[in-house]
Formats: structure tokens, C-alpha cells, sequence
């Protein structure tokens, strides 16, 4: 279920959201991050993912995020968890007066992608981490250098 905006910022400021981060590993031990168009973590390599909507199963959930943010149709079963994890940001996708709080569940996959066939609608330029890059770089966000400590 989709929110207005109203409606969502509510919830944003309210409560922690429940996502879902897809560590992706391709065969030659490299990681998939996005550069991200949104706030929060906006300007920072990320890994996909996104929220589990109200009234979606996580096997739904992972399946749907999948879809959207790889092109690629995968299952939970396919995939490790990471376990949870907590993310605290001081803004939101809608501005700076809103922080963020989410309650994240990490899953780890391995996925060879084109990256030339990856949606641009959360990250506008797709690239492959070595294990170093990611737990070196100030581009990439801490969050997402957390699944692979």
C-alpha cells in the first residue's frame, strides 16, 4: 500500500520503517551499489532495497524489490540473511525536518547483472565495489558497509 504524503511523513516521523537491503555479490566477489537520487543517504553509494509496505509478506516484499530496483525475479529462499539492522538518518525523502528510522533486514544473494539493465528510478549510476571500496571509501555510506563487516 502507497501512501500520500501526508499521510507518509506522519508515519516517517512516528515510527521506524521496516525494509529490506539486498547485499548483491557478483561471481567475481564484487558488490552491486547505486549512487542514490533520494533522501535519505541521497549522494552516497548504497546498496538496493526499499520498504516492506503494510499488508506485504516479506517473501512479497523481496520478490517486489527485486523486480524494481534489479530487473531480476529472485526469492528470500535464494538468499542469506544478514539479520537486522538499525539505520538512523536526521532527514527523510521529504526534506530535512523529518528524520528517519528504519528497522532494516539484510540479505545477502549472488547475482551476476548487467548493469546497463538496472532501473535508475532510486539510483542514478550503478557500479561494482570490491570488498575494500566499500568499507574505505567516504562515498559510500556506513550502512552499507555494514553488511559486509
Amino acid at each position: 500500500m502507497f501512501l500520500d504524503k501526508s499521510t507518509f511523513t506522519t508515519v516517517i516521523d512516528s515510527t521506524p520503517l521496516i525494509s529490506i537491503d539486498l547485499l548483491i555479490e557478483n561471481s567475481q566477489g564484487q558488490f552491486l551499489l547505486g549512487l542514490r537520487n533520494n533522501k535519505p543517504a541521497q549522494c552516497f553509494w548504497f546498496v538496493p532495497g526499499g520498504r516492506v509496505q503494510k499488508n506485504e509478506t516479506l517473501d512479497a516484499a523481496f520478490t517486489r524489490l527485486g523486480q524494481q530496483e534489479l530487473g531480476v525475479t529472485i526469492n528470500r529462499s535464494q538468499a542469506l540473511c544478514l539479520g537486522p539492522f538499525e539505520h538512523f538518518y536526521t532527514d527523510s525523502v521529504f526534506g530535512d525536518e523529518v528524520s528517519t528510522h528504519y528497522i532494516v533486514l539484510g540479505y545477502k544473494i549472488v547475482l551476476d547483472i548487467d548493469l546497463n539493465t538496472l532501473p535508475a528510478e532510486q539510483h542514478h549510476q550503478y557500479r561494482w565495489f570490491t570488498r575494500e571500496e566499500m568499507i574505505n571509501r567516504d562515498d559510500v555510506h556506513k550502512h552499507s558497509s555494514w553488511y559486509i563487516d
